[in-house]
């Protein structure tokens, strides 16, 4: 059997959905079927006429979009339940509902709260979301003109100017980073670092 290795060097050269979902999946189920097996099932699994069972909730849609935002749009742990760092360890609140939710705080060593929390991160190759239809990242804007011109709807108000990072840092801690901690005086960039592309992924990432 081939490595994992060897398998990504040749899907970088290959767009076939078998390698594909190969190197998606990363199953032993795949690895073990050849590609016309699996072939197989994908044109018995797009003969079943699939029915799709849904229903309007119960509070509307809005409910729905709060609920699903919450663990879509949020980080790992809130900036408000950190409550201490030093020494190499970090200190954080958590709720123990084996005693009615009581807030308790939890000390770990950094290097395993870091471990735990890039546990909540997305492997490489995946989206958290993905858009799908209209909302496709390759036609969003011609499709959404013309739902919007179906629709006789107004066109987007533009986009605010983002802001600078250091700006929004700066708000968020009160510590001005392009101020010198010695003299106090402005600092100025003087030059910029080329980007570098990300180190690769391990092969395999056991996330238990």
């Amino acid at each position: 059997m081939r490595t994992i290795a060897e398998i990504d060097a040749e899907v970088d050269r290959d767009r076939d959905p078998f390698r594909q979902a190969v190197r998606l999946l990363r199953t032993t189920l795949l690895h073990a079927q050849p590609p016309a097996a699996f072939a197989a099932r994908l044109d018995a699994a797009a003969q079943i006429d699939w029915v799709v069972y849904s229903k309007p909730p119960f509070a509307g849609p809005e409910q729905v979009l709060g609920y699903l935002g919450r663990y879509t749009h949020r980080v790992a742990i809130a900036n408000s339940r950190l409550v201490g760092l030093g020494d190499g360890q970090v200190s954080f609140t958590w709720k123990d509902y084996r005693q009615d939710g009581k807030t308790k705080v939890m000390t770990l060593p950094a290097d395993e709260f870091i471990r735990r929390f890039l546990q909540h991160t997305v492997p490489d190759g995946f989206h958290r979301i993905r858009h799908i239809g209209f909302l496709a990242n390759r036609h969003r804007t011609a499709k959404l003109t013309v739902c919007r011109d179906l629709l006789a709807a107004p066109p987007p108000s533009a986009p605010e100017t983002p802001r600078r990072w250091q700006d929004r840092l700066r708000d968020l801690t009160g510590h001005d980073i392009e101020v010198c901690p010695g003299c106090g005086g402005r600092m100025l960039p003087h030059s910029t670092l080329p980007p570098r592309p990300p180190p690769r992924p391990p092969t395999w990432c056991d996330s238990s």
